[in-house]
């Protein structure tokens, strides 16, 4: 049973991999199957995660464990800040520091140690990021659970997502790394971060990433950004073509003085982003010149195409009525010389004229329309029919014809009909020894 499921799946892990391959350009099948995997075959993820890295920009989905965050953070004019943890004061905050100082050092060294061993035992779930967004919303929610909703925007997405908008949108992205087990980080969340100044600061300037080091989302993001101490904030922006830290604040900052130190980061790299935004509205400009001017060659090209099928048309249909024309002639032909035949074989099959002396002969006098006139002898015992192909015999007779008495006038039944299929004799039509018979042309009838 299992191996149809298996077969299904691979077909449509099939289908896939040439979907993908057709939209992202891949020559290497391998790649491409590898990049469907990471994205457990989720191809709008992988298509968008491939288009990014053509731009430059860093992955909008979940990246590989061992694919580095695409952040410039070697930059060596990052503005740093760091607030150290107040000194002792007094002889009693001396005495105290001095006793203390010797348990919390073996604590700090036990600590490390054994985080270090047990490295070697079991590996840091952390470093295994299998739902980075999972990990955001998660965070958002035990912040609000133990600090309230009074607090910046959170990004609610992953740290890839937020850096890929912050670079689309050219705006500043602030990174928080929260630690939870660190001595600072609850009075900075109370104080600072959620105080109403700060929060309207960053909502209104800037977009705000924030994540706990304990989840795999926030581990990795720490693993790239490298922070010293917490509470951590990174600002980070588009510099030079490149997501790049551009400020760094450590320790437990006071309010004021973080947006002081906020202002101070913004202002120094403005001109930066002012002229990453003309850049990219320069890029779009000719973007949109080169587009208007493909459209116009493309309307400049249908129009020729059209003035090239319009011209196919009337040549085809000049062909058509000079094929016609020269059909109609060839008809015309056809039919002058079937008729010519045929007044030829009426001709040959005419009975011979009677002897003028002939007492049964009858003398007849035909007037054609072109006023000619011809004269020819027939029997009383002949069928008007030999009249009528005598007739048709001539070259000055008209295509079709009847022969019409003067007085009475009356039409000669020439041709069989259904009620008439033997036509009468000439004297059963009641001629005389002479006559004068009219010949009526009705070709145009």
């Amino acid at each position: 049973m299992a191996a149809p499921e298996e077969q299904e799946l691979s077909q449509a892990q099939t289908e896939k991999l040439l979907q993908f391959q057709d939209l992202t350009g891949l020559e290497s099948m391998d790649q491409c199957r590898r990049t469907l995997e990471q994205h457990n075959w989720n191809i709008e993820a992988a298509v968008q995660d491939r288009l990014n890295e053509q731009e430059g920009v860093p992955s909008v989905f979940n990246p590989p464990p061992s694919r580095p965050l695409q952040v410039n953070t070697a930059d060596h004019r990052v503005y740093s800040y760091i607030v150290s943890r107040p000194q002792p004061r007094g002889l009693l905050g001396w005495s105290y520091y001095l006793i203390m100082l010797p348990f919390r050092f073996t604590y700090y060294t036990l600590l490390d140690i054994f985080r270090f061993a047990l490295r070697f035992i079991r590996p840091d779930p952390r470093g295994r990021v299998t739902d980075p967004v999972g990990d955001v919303v998660s965070f958002i929610h035990s912040f609000e659970e133990k600090y309230g909703r009074s607090h910046p925007v959170f990004y609610q997405g992953t740290y890839s997502q937020a850096l890929n908008d912050a670079k689309r949108e050219l705006r500043y992205l602030l990174v928080y790394l929260h630690g939870d087990d660190h001595q600072d980080t609850d009075e900075f969340c109370r104080n600072t971060l959620c105080t109403e100044e700060v929060v309207n600061f960053i909502n209104t300037r800037m977009l705000f990433w924030a994540c706990t080091t304990s989840k795999p989302e926030g581990y990795r993001v720490s693993q790239a950004l490298r922070e010293n101490t917490y509470p951590f904030l990174a600002m980070i922006m588009l510099k030079d073509r490149r997501m790049t830290v551009v400020g760094r604040l450590e320790g437990l900052i006071q309010p004021e003085d973080l947006i002081n130190q906020l202002t101070f980061i913004m202002e120094a790299n403005q001109t930066y982003l002012m002229s990453e935004r003309l850049e990219r509205e320069e890029r779009n400009q000719t973007q949109v010149l080169r587009q208007q001017q493909d459209e116009a060659y493309e309307a400049s090209l249908r129009a020729d195409q059209e003035k090239d099928r319009k011209k196919r048309e009337e040549q085809e249909q000049k062909r058509q009525e000079e094929e016609k024309a020269r059909q109609s002639i060839l008809a015309e032909e056809r039919r002058r010389r079937t008729l010519e035949e045929e007044k030829e074989r009426k001709s040959e099959c005419l009975p011979p004229e009677p002897a003028i002396n002939d007492p049964d002969s009858v003398k007849i006098v035909f007037k054609l329309p072109n006023d000619t006139r011809v004269e020819r002898r027939f029997l009383f015992g002949q069928s008007l029919t030999v009249i009528y192909d005598f007739l048709f015999s001539l070259k000055e007779t008209p295509e079709k014809f009847q022969i019409v008495t003067n007085f009475p006038r009356r039409v000669l039944p020439c041709l069989p009909t259904e009620e008439q299929p033997n036509p009468p004799t000439l004297k059963e039509a009641g001629l005389s020894r002479s006559e004068v018979l009219f010949v009526q042309d009705l070709t145009d009838d």
